[in-house]
């Protein structure tokens, strides 16, 4: 059984990104608080559930949560700040969203820039303190609201990919979601690249960039 929070007496948003590891289309993040007692065994990491279980899950989870959101950041604006930055920032703006504020966040993973929920992304702050926050690596498969928001990230990621794969059926986007497959890459080499792809990755798995930009 996950557990229900990690700071006691607060209001707890967990937070996870989805898309980091992706070629193409933008990363999208997700923060999610349940109620402090919350329970619910069916919640994993994504990672670890079929997508129909996923799509089941979100449904449950947007009616449970006090307060859900999901943040993007777009291909362009990755190629800019960087991908650690644009999950980041991804995450920000997710939490910018919530319609209940947060006391403190819990984060998957390692790292994390002090969110001081001002709405402003990862802008320029004023003198006031940041939320407490802590990173917890694998916190997807330990803690409820860092799951579902995994699966929040994931599933309306997952989405957005599909769509774009109506547009550019190609390169497999229905399958791959934007991810370095074989099949991706021999797509990219062939046809080239879209407005989707993120132009300072390395495309071709050569360890270089591929085309001139």
């Amino acid at each position: 059984m996950l557990k229900s929070h990690y700071y006691e007496g607060m209001i707890e948003a967990g937070c996870d990104e989805a898309g980091r590891g992706c070629l193409a289309g933008s990363v999208y993040a997700a923060a999610v608080i349940f109620p402090a007692d919350y329970q619910n065994a069916e919640l994993n990491d994504s990672k670890q559930l079929t997508d129909k279980r996923r799509k089941q899950l979100r449904e449950i989870i947007e009616r449970d949560a006090i307060a859900w959101a999901v943040g993007i950041v777009t291909p362009e604006e990755i190629d800019k700040i960087n991908i650690l930055n644009a999950s980041i920032l991804a995450m920000h703006r997710a939490l910018d969203q919530l319609k209940v504020r947060p006391e403190a966040i819990i984060i998957d993973g390692n790292r994390f820039k002090p969110y001081y929920d001002s709405g402003e992304g990862l802008e320029v702050r004023d003198e006031r303190k940041p939320l407490p926050h802590t990173t917890i690596v694998k916190g997807d498969g330990k803690f409820l609201s860092i799951a579902a928001a995994s699966i929040l990230a994931k599933t309306y990621r997952d989405d957005y990919m599909d769509c774009l794969a109506e547009e550019y059926p190609q390169y497999d986007w229905l399958s791959n979601k934007g991810y370095p497959t074989k099949k991706h890459r021999e797509a990219i080499s062939q046809y080239g690249i879209t407005p989707y792809h993120r132009k300072t990755f390395n495309l071709l798995g050569d360890g270089q960039l591929s085309f001139d930009f």
